[in-house]
């Protein structure tokens, strides 16, 4: 397949290319430093602005999934979405954030007096990016939640999937490497199973 990175240069952008590259897919890695981007004959990157919904619609255009890898605070989701409807590009995928995640019914991450305070603001457009997605129904959308560590570590190929919950270890820790989290990202390109819903990755 064709997928088109938007945010390839991030942690998470560069991991999710190098699996898709691993498995013979062609990336395209959307970056205002393209330079940054993984260094692999299937990823090609160029530069683009996710603040140019225009520029962004073209650059898209014609792949077969568009992966949004960026933070939630230099984003506007009406106007990626909108980027992705005008591009006619069929999936939508976006590395989502663990803070919107249930610790227990009804209360989320984000919510509990443990969750520091430095990333309040991040987690909290990244729920809000949630909420509008969920009002989407013209787009087959995914939103791929990591646990509460997202962290760079080994590839180990095994871990869990869950929904809206927090998923936690024996020890009650809750993490996730960056390359195993790709792993689920493109699992979900592949083999669609999360159409228009929310789900998590985690040990």
């Amino acid at each position: 397949m064709k997928v088109a990175i938007i945010g390839g240069t991030g942690r998470a952008g560069r991991e999710i290319s190098a699996e898709l590259a691993r498995r013979g897919h062609q990336v395209t890695a959307i970056a205002r430093h393209p330079e940054q981007a993984l260094a692999d004959p299937a990823v090609i990157a160029i530069k683009g602005d996710v603040n140019d919904p225009a520029a962004l619609t073209e650059a898209i255009r014609g792949h077969d999934a568009v992966v949004s890898a960026v933070m939630f605070s230099d984003t506007d989701p009406a106007s990626l979405v909108g980027a992705v409807r005008a591009s006619g590009v069929p999936r939508y995928l976006v590395v989502g954030g663990a803070g919107s995640l249930e610790v227990a019914p009804g209360v989320r991450l984000i919510d509990t007096p443990e969750f520091p305070e430095a990333y309040k603001a991040e987690a909290g457009r990244g729920a809000a990016f949630l909420d509008y997605l969920r009002g989407v129904t013209d787009i087959d959308w995914t939103f791929l939640s990591p646990s509460a560590l997202f962290f760079v570590g080994e590839r180990k190929g095994a871990f869990r999937l869950g929904t809206d919950q927090l998923l936690v270890d024996a020890d009650g820790n809750s993490s996730i490497s960056y390359a195993d989290y790709a792993i689920a990202l493109v699992d979900e390109i592949e083999t669609p199973q999360h159409s228009r819903t929310r789900f998590t990755a985690g040990y």
